[in-house]
């Protein structure tokens, strides 16, 4: 084991926790590392430590006993400008690591947190020591625009909180039915450009000859049919946002106009003469492999890294199965304020849920939740009211993950090295990503062969190649959930 810096002596931490338990990991933790540590249970103390000028780094949850930490971080940043603030949170949502982000935290874990990660954090933060501000009001929860508390959605929000005082342009990629114009929306509505148009166009339910007229606008008699002057939407979303969703459906004549547009910030409308220029923030979001689609020469690679500036992969349902109770309530909730009927679920009709395949993904799950609400009289949905609907989808590995398989190995690539050189520039990665990506590719890999064995581990086991013990090993050590497995 190697020992702590020395430099560490004389950095002091403040972890500040109701939870003793926490406190005590922490501090063990910390002091290992050769920092020192005081450990609070409440904002009295902390803030008496602070107003001292105690402490080069604060490490806090959200919920006090005596109060919000949320209410107390504009004084601290007014009091002690400088000091980084690692927030923690059981509160997993989109609203508290935008409030984070907007209240000048340095950075929001959810709780568990992964204690490696924080060390990692606490290490930058104390050589960056340049923390995040701003005084941008925080939405209220009420306006929660995703739904879920998983790991893979609580990086989604860790994402969408640090991009929100940027203009970086942000390809989102995903399945279809996975929220990507919700992910485009977020982006815009907690951004810099929230005051501006959000102005969205879907490349594949546009005609390919008049995707051009549909982006850049046309003059009057530039074509037959063109009796006057259209705008397109690049004008349509002047200092705002222009969401591009299928990109991959673009035909490559657009793909060279818009990646003139991206590199002079200027376009020509069509059957114009004179250069109009543009100030719109670009978000892009495709359901297709585009570097296979490069290979194959239909689409152009230097757009592709125009557009690619920050990655961001939305899991699709089959990955974030323990989100589903929290979006049929979601979903029910809206039928009823549109006035259907109450409705809950029993907890064997949401665990049937948890185990269906969803090749279509929320939006799927959101159509039967509006449909049980609408055609079923009884208040409270029964596992077998969820079999019936399910009847027809089917349990085994087809086509379809196969693909799946092949875009999350992709994806868990590009998203560990995305991850790296956004904090660490142009540094060599450490070594250990081999196993970070086999981490990442093991679990969708077990948990879709656990959905199509209906839980069976034998068979799970004899499918994977793998001995019994050592996949019971992996569901545990990769926390699959419970409700696809047969014990």
């Amino acid at each position: 084991m190697s020992m702590p810096s020395n430099s560490n002596a004389s950095q002091t931490i403040i972890v500040a926790d109701d939870d003793n338990t926490i406190r005590t990991v922490l501090n063990q933790a910390l002091v290992r590392l050769g920092y020192k540590v005081r450990t609070t249970g409440n904002l009295a103390n902390l803030w008496r430590w602070l107003s001292e000028g105690v402490g080069d780094l604060l490490i806090t949850d959200v919920m006090m006993p005596d109060g919000n930490v949320f209410d107390m971080l504009p004084r601290i940043k007014k009091h002690r400008p400088g000091l980084p603030v690692i927030v923690m949170s059981a509160q997993n949502t989109l609203m508290t690591a935008l409030k984070a982000a907007q209240k000048g935290a340095y950075e929001y874990l959810p709780k568990p947190f992964d204690l490696n990660e924080l060390t990692k954090v606490v290490r930058r933060a104390l050589m960056t020591q340049t923390p995040a501000e701003t005084t941008e009001a925080a939405p209220g929860d009420e306006e929660l625009p995703l739904i879920g508390r998983s790991p893979a959605m609580q990086e989604i929000y860790r994402v969408l909180a640090r991009l929100m005082g940027t203009d970086l342009t942000v390809m989102i990629n995903g399945e279809s039915g996975t929220g990507k114009e919700l992910v485009a929306r977020a982006l815009h509505d907690y951004g810099k450009r929230k005051s501006g148009p959000f102005v969205a166009i879907n490349m594949a339910a546009i005609p390919r000859e008049l995707i051009e007229s549909e982006l850049f606008g046309h003059e009057k008699g530039s074509f037959t049919g063109a009796a006057s002057r259209a705008s397109g939407r690049f004008e349509q979303a002047e200092g705002g946002t222009l969401f591009l969703d299928e990109i991959g459906d673009m035909p490559l004549e657009a793909q060279t106009r818009l990646l003139r547009v991206l590199q002079e910030g200027e376009y020509m409308m069509v059957g114009g003469r004179t250069p109009v220029r543009t100030n719109v923030r670009i978000i892009a979001a495709t359901n297709r492999d585009l570097r296979q689609q490069i290979a194959q020469g239909l689409f152009r690679e230097d757009l592709f890294y125009r557009l690619n500036v920050v990655p961001m992969r939305l899991p699709p349902l089959r990955e974030r199965t323990q989100d589903i109770p929290d979006l049929v309530r979601h979903f029910l909730n809206r039928a009823e304020a549109g006035g259907l009927q109450h409705k809950t679920l029993e907890a064997a009709a949401l665990e049937r849920l948890k185990r269906h395949r969803w090749p279509g993904n929320v939006r799927e799950l959101e159509n039967l939740t509006l449909r049980l609400a609408a055609l079923y009289q009884d208040e409270v949905i029964s596992a077998e009211t969820i079999e019936t609907e399910l009847s027809d989808s089917g349990g085994t590995i087809g086509a379809a993950d196969t693909a799946a398989a092949d875009y999350s190995i992709s994806a868990a690539v590009e998203r560990n090295l995305a991850r790296y050189f956004a904090d660490h520039g142009e540094q060599l990665p450490p070594s250990g990503l081999h196993n970070r990506i086999l981490r990442e590719v093991e679990r969708p890999l077990i948990s879709i062969c656990l959905v199509a064995t209906r839980g069976n581990q034998i068979k799970a086991a004899e499918l994977l190649g793998l001995n019994r013990n050592t996949l019971r090993k992996k569901i545990r050590e990769l926390d699959i959930s419970n409700s696809r497995v047969i014990l």
